[in-house]
C-alpha cells in the first residue's frame, strides 16, 4: 500500500475514534487488517450520514445527489483522493461488497431528506435496515462468514442498534425535525397532538410523554428480539471478528438498558454507558465468546465449513424480516 492509502486508513481510524467510542473499543479486538477495513466502512457510512445532517434543509437534496454520484465513482473505479471514499473503494474491490448495500444506505438518508413519516413498525424497520442493517451486511464481507445463512443475523444486529439509537435520541431527533416513533404506536399508547418537530418545543403534556415512554419501551423490546437473532449468527464469523461483534452488541445493548432505566421522556441527560461498565461488559463478552469456541469449532468441522466472502446478496424485506 502506498503512503496515500496508509494516510486514508489513518484518517478513517481517526473518524471512528472520534465518533463512536463503543465501536472503537470493540474494534480493538479485531486483527489489524480487519480493523482498518472496518474503519473504512464506518468512515464511509459516517460521511454519508454527516453529508445530510450537516447540510441546511435547502441544500440536502443537492447533498443527496452528490452522494449517489460519489457512489458511482466508487464502483466505476475512478481515482479518488478523499480518504473516506478512497479507503472504502479499496475495501469494496477487495471484499466484493455489493453496490446494493451502500445504495440502500443512501436511500435511508433520502428518507430523512423527504421527512418520511413512519406510520407502522414495518415502515420503521425498513429505515433501520437501510441506515444500519446494510452496515452489518457490509461488515460480513470485511470479516467473511462460514455460512451465508448468518447474513440476516448480521442485518438484524444493525436493525437492533438503530432501534436503540432511536429510543436514545427521541428529543434530539425532534429538534432536527424528525420523529421516528411510529405514529400508529403513539396513537395506540394514547399520545396527544405532538406539534411540528423542529419548529415547536418538544411535547410536555403528561399523557403524550407517557405515550412516548411506552413506545420507546416497545421499540427496545423489539430491539431485544433482533439482538437475540444477531447472537445466533456470531458463530459464523472468524474468532476475533466474532469477539468484536459480540462486544459491540453488548456495549450497544447496554445503551438501551440505560434508556429504559431513565424512564423519563424527554431525557434529562444523555443515555451513556460509563467506561468502567464498558470494560466489564467487554470482559463478559470475552468469557462468553471463548466459552463458545469448542462448540463453534466442532460444528464447523462437522459441516466442513470454511470462512469466505458471502456469496448471497440480501434484499429487504424478503431476506431480512424472516
Amino acid at each position: 500500500m502506498n503512503e496515500a492509502g496508509r494516510e486514508a486508513l489513518r484518517e478513517c481510524r481517526r473518524i471512528l475514534e472520534h465518533n463512536s467510542k463503543s465501536f472503537a473499543l470493540a474494534s480493538k479486538l479485531l486483527p489489524a487488517s480487519a480493523r482498518d477495513e472496518a474503519a473504512a466502512v464506518y468512515a464511509f457510512c459516517r460521511r454519508v450520514d454527516d453529508a445530510i445532517d450537516d447540510a441546511p434543509p435547502e441544500s440536502q437534496a443537492g447533498a443527496l445527489s452528490a452522494l449517489y454520484e460519489d457512489l458511482d465513482r466508487v464502483y466505476r473505479g475512478d481515482v479518488l483522493t478523499e480518504p473516506a471514499l478512497a479507503a472504502f473503494q479499496a475495501v469494496v474491490q477487495q471484499r466484493q461488497i455489493p453496490r446494493r448495500y451502500p445504495a440502500e444506505l443512501i436511500e435511508g438518508m433520502a428518507m430523512d431528506v423527504r421527512n418520511t413519516q413512519y406510520q407502522t413498525l414495518d415502515n420503521l424497520l425498513l429505515y433501520c435496515h437501510c441506515v444500519a442493517g446494510v452496515v452489518g451486511l457490509m461488515m460480513c464481507h470485511v470479516f467473511g462468514l462460514s455460512a451465508d445463512g448468518a447474513l440476516h443475523n448480521a442485518a438484524h444486529l444493525g436493525i437492533a442498534m438503530q432501534l436503540t439509537n432511536i429510543c436514545r435520541d427521541v428529543e434530539e431527533d425532534w429538534r432536527l425535525g424528525r420523529v421516528y416513533l411510529p405514529s400508529e404506536l403513539l396513537r395506540a399508547a394514547g399520545a396527544g397532538e405532538l406539534g411540528q418537530p423542529g419548529v415547536d418545543a418538544f411535547p410536555t403534556e403528561e399523557g403524550t410523554l407517557l405515550a412516548i415512554r411506552r413506545v420507546t419501551e416497545q421499540l427496545l423490546h423489539e430491539a431485544d428480539r433482533y439482538y437475540a437473532s444477531a447472537d445466533r449468527g456470531i458463530h459464523a464469523l472468524p474468532f476475533r471478528a466474532g469477539l468484536a461483534v459480540r462486544a459491540a452488541r453488548r456495549l450497544y445493548h447496554a445503551i438501551g438498558l440505560e434508556v429504559a432505566a431513565q424512564g423519563d421522556a424527554p431525557r434529562r441527560r444523555p443515555a451513556v454507558v460509563p467506561t468502567p461498565r464498558k470494560l466489564k461488559l467487554l470482559g463478559k463478552a470475552v468469557v462468553r465468546h471463548v466459552g463458545a469456541l469448542p462448540r463453534t469449532t466442532a460444528s464447523r468441522v462437522q459441516k466442513r465449513q470454511t470462512v469466505s466472502t458471502p456469496r448471497r446478496e440480501l434484499s429487504f424485506p424478503e431476506d431480512v424480516l424472516v
